[in-house]
């Protein structure tokens, strides 16, 4: 597996953010043998919603960046093309516990010059699909995003326990 960038503040991935999720992605391949993002991610107990559980936002957030950087795949550090949230329905079907190592996974299903279609779902560590999403994204360089031209703090490959 491929691993992919992360950055420094960026709530889901980034690693000096105090509160943040700090998910690290990996580049893989499906079963089918189709391009797929994946992850693995421990919510804590400042990411929970109700008791024990991780809350609902944050998973959605790490759903969203899960799909958004599978128009990545293959970019290394040198991304010149983001995945910016147009729309997002996210369904969830078993509640996430906080303290336990859980899996995301995201591919790209659609795309063209502007846009792409993506999914992709949460598993619990039985495999059980806990949540799924789907949503629409532009494809955007970041200055037309931040609306200047702005460096990425932190944007590199971190090792497995930095």
């Amino acid at each position: 597996m491929q691993k992919q960038p992360n950055s420094a503040f960026c709530f889901v991935c980034g690693m000096d953010n105090v509160a943040g999720v700090k998910v690290r992605f990996y580049e893989t391949v499906s079963a089918a043998g189709a391009p797929e993002l994946f992850d693995r991610f421990s919510g804590r107990h400042c990411h929970q919603g109700y008791p024990g559980r991780v809350h609902g936002g944050v998973l959605t957030g790490i759903l969203d960046e899960t799909i958004a950087r599978a128009v990545n795949y293959g970019a290394g550090v040198d991304v010149e093309r983001w995945g910016i949230t147009a729309e997002l329905s996210t369904r969830f079907l078993h509640p996430v516990p906080h303290e336990t190592e859980v899996s995301a996974r995201g591919r790209v299903l659609t795309q063209n010059r502007r846009m792409f279609t993506g999914s992709g779902e949460i598993l619990l560590p039985d495999g059980t699909v806990a949540v799924r999403a789907e949503g629409k994204f532009l494809k955007l360089p970041l200055n037309a995003i931040s609306g200047s031209e702005v460096a990425l703090p932190g944007w590199r490959l971190y090792g497995d326990k930095e």
